[in-house]
């Protein structure tokens, strides 16, 4: 083991022949990289790229919804005249405010025979800021439901709404993988170049597999003016983090080093969603690993902006997630005390002064200020940016007392 991993095993191990195991065929062009020994348990020896978008229904897809929730009937429904049928003995009572003829187009849609890819200009996380920051009861169904409740209890100020998703569906689709480095390392999946992505079929796909996950979640909204005045005052530690992101792509030969920092405003989202996580996870009844977070935060000056909003929702598999432990912790005085608690526990961490002294990148290229194990990071399963750009001075008062945080009373 100890020759084959040294230098001098190098001399051993042959030019890599660009053969791809799980496709059984070799690459087209070959491949005159140096083979190199590799664990075959090790944790790096591939990472999924995946794709996760929730389904939120429109005014125009509220028919579509109850076509795709009522297939099983629907599905024998050949010409108009069957459709008529159905309704005439009763079949259709959750149809009674469309027409046959619409259901008949709609059922024709479903089969594919009047399918058509439709590109979208805004990115899915648009639609979905949209739906939580407006919820709107006749939009609800099966599986998406919405709640509109008070501000958590004594965080009026910083608050702008609050909404508990009762019901929640999440798609997640395998589109590729990498090896050695994880697509966390990546801001976003067109960061990852080319001939670092192992596609998952010999050909463009027609399909990529994908799993559907239920579950709740609670949306909270944060108001424009608290955040903006914020940001004002952490003009130093918005430059250190983009500093680091800076350096991090540059190490990482990333085209364009400037391009794809999220902002501070990121950061102190992101940076409460992960407190709270931890803070969920002792009352819920869910585990840690079975959180996840959803990020939306967008400047003023960028398009579709501004937004500034953190969902947090069930996204274990394994489950249907809906049992409303979640949910019901997202009332406004039990949000309002678990606030509390997430401010107190972030003040100090098991490993200060080392944690809430630790640099973006001056202490290494880490990409997180005061975050470690013991007070901020997560799952693997549960971050959307791989315990990245976090920083729990920018929640509560620490060590640190030059820094301003956003949770600040006068």
């Amino acid at each position: 083991m100890r020759d084959a991993f040294a230098e001098d095993g190098k001399q051993v191990l042959a030019q890599c022949r660009g053969r791809r195991p799980h496709l059984r065929d070799f690459a087209d062009k070959g491949c005159k990289e140096q083979s190199r020994c590799i664990l075959l348990g090790a944790s790096n020896t591939w990472f999924p790229i995946t794709l996760s978008a929730l389904h939120v229904p429109t005014e125009s897809e509220k028919l579509e919804q109850l076509v795709d929730y009522h297939w099983a009937k629907l599905e024998a429904a050949t010409s108009l005249e069957i459709v008529t049928a159905f309704r005439k003995i009763g079949q259709l009572t959750a149809f009674a405010e469309f027409s046959d003829a619409g259901i008949w187009v709609a059922i024709q849609k479903k089969r594919g025979a009047q399918s058509t890819l439709v590109e979208k200009e805004e990115g899915l996380k648009v639609a979905e800021w949209e739906a939580f920051s407006h919820p709107d009861p006749a939009r609800n169904t099966q599986d998406f439901q919405l709640r509109a409740v008070a501000a958590a209890k004594g965080y009026e100020p910083f608050i702008e709404r609050v909404v508990l998703v009762e019901r929640l569906r999440e798609v997640r689709a395998l589109v590729g993988f990498t090896r050695i480095d994880s697509p966390g390392n990546f801001n976003d999946i067109e960061d990852i170049p080319k001939d670092r992505r192992a596609s998952i079929s010999r050909h463009s796909p027609a399909w990529v597999p994908a799993s559907e996950v239920r579950g709740e979640g609670i949306f909270v909204q944060f108001k424009e003016e608290a955040i903006a005045a914020w940001c004002q005052k952490v003009d130093d530690l918005e430059a250190d983090f983009a500093q680091a992101h800076r350096e991090w792509r540059r190490a990482r030969q990333i085209e364009n080093p400037d391009a794809g920092f999220p902002g501070i405003r990121y950061i102190l989202l992101h940076s409460l969603a992960h407190a709270l996580m931890r803070q969920i996870a002792v009352e819920c009844g869910y585990t840690a690993a079975s959180i996840r977070e959803r990020i939306y935060s967008l400047n003023p000056t960028g398009d579709r902006g501004p937004m500034a909003g953190v969902l947090l929702y069930t996204g274990a598999a394994d489950s249907e997630g809906t049992l409303g432990g979640l949910v019901s912790l997202g009332e406004p005085m039990t949000l309002g005390r678990l606030l509390d608690q997430t401010l107190e526990q972030v003040r100090l961490c098991a490993s200060d002064p080392l944690c809430v002294e630790h640099h973006p990148w001056r202490d290494g290229l880490s990409l997180h200020g005061a975050a470690c194990h013991a007070c901020l990071f997560s799952p693997e399963t549960s971050c959307e940016h791989g315990n990245k750009y976090l920083d729990r001075t920018t929640l509560a008062r620490t060590f640190q007392l030059d820094r301003v945080p956003f949770f600040l009373r006068d």
